[in-house]
């Protein structure tokens, strides 16, 4: 394994009940969660005050106020998270990465979106019917594109696929991530059983695998929102089953397992192939490097090995 690989060690000086109470994966994915859950419900109320949500509300300023309700909290927790409790640098959201593993992350998502479009129309299932310049884009960007590209990659990748992957190894963080992943668009207008897996496996790991390549989030993120604005803002495909209106005016035809049916071009096997083998690229990068983590346990067996001998 790498030198680096994990961003947090317990520190050496931390008492018993702080390395279960505090620094353990699982205190550190508790404190995320309700500290987060505590602003996002704060700064909802704070928005619905402000009076961004409603009937008869402009769709840019409900877009705005949800963004704030969801990317805010997002952040804020995640920095208290890191910089009070874990004591590092925040290496994974380095500005200086931001313009070229966040630009890199953009073009792969516009890219791979692109060649699901290409093929479900070369298959016939995707129809343009016309083209609409004067979609309002603005609203799903921020929303569907910034708001949850920063937040559920926040949430996914940089807390729990990054905790766990330190105390279970890769392997069960790539599953558990993603299963989360996919399990958390269930509820989507349209979503099935079969939908919640092939995000699972199409982004889940997909998105895990390129953070663990390259420990940062802005390359996630990227992909993340591009993927999202091609879908919806550009090709006119709804969003994990959210409706979406874009440039183009699109339907699709065909059975469900070619065309993704209402829930969109996510729930598609094309999608699902040219994921995994975006995929399988990054895995074979890993192992390459070695970079693969083993679990806690594992690594302290090894240690103790090395120190007999």
């Amino acid at each position: 394994m790498e030198q680096g690989q994990i961003a947090f060690r317990t520190p050496a000086s931390a008492t018993r009940w702080q390395r279960w109470m505090v620094f353990s994966p699982v205190a550190r994915i508790v404190f995320f969660a309700a500290l987060f859950f505590v602003l996002n419900k704060l700064a909802y109320m704070t928005m619905l005050d402000l009076g961004a949500f409603g009937k008869g509300v402009d769709p840019l300023l409900r877009s705005l106020g949800s963004l704030v309700a969801s990317l805010v909290p997002a952040v804020i927790s995640y920095t208290v998270l890191v910089k009070a409790v874990e004591r590092r640098a925040m290496r994974e959201f380095a500005l200086r990465d931001l313009p070229t593993l966040g630009l890199i992350g953009l073009v792969l998502g516009a890219a791979l979106f692109s060649a699901v479009v290409l093929v479900l129309w070369l298959a016939g299932s995707y129809h343009v019917s016309g083209t609409d310049p004067t979609v309002n884009w603005l609203p799903a960007v921020l929303t569907v594109g910034v708001g949850a590209g920063v937040t559920e990659e926040i949430i996914t990748r940089g807390v729990l696929f990054r905790i766990t992957e330190e105390g279970l190894g890769t392997w069960w963080a790539l599953a558990i991530s993603a299963l989360f992943f996919g399990g958390a668009h269930i509820f989507n207008p349209g979503a099935t059983l079969w939908s919640s897996l092939a995000i699972a496996v199409e982004a889940g790991i997909l998105l895990a695998l390129l953070y663990h390549v390259t420990r940062s989030l802005w390359p996630c993120i990227g992909l993340h929102a591009a993927w999202n604005i091609m879908q919806g803002t550009v090709f006119g495909i709804p969003v994990s089953g959210t409706a979406a209106h874009g440039w183009l005016i699109s339907n699709r035809s065909g059975p469900d397992w070619l065309s993704g049916g209402e829930f969109g071009a996510e729930a598609s096997v094309v999608a699902l192939l040219i994921c995994s083998c975006c995929s399988a690229v990054l895995l074979m990068i890993a192992r390459r490097r070695g970079s693969i983590v083993a679990p806690a346990w594992r690594q302290r067996r090894v240690m103790a090995a090395s120190a007999v001998s």
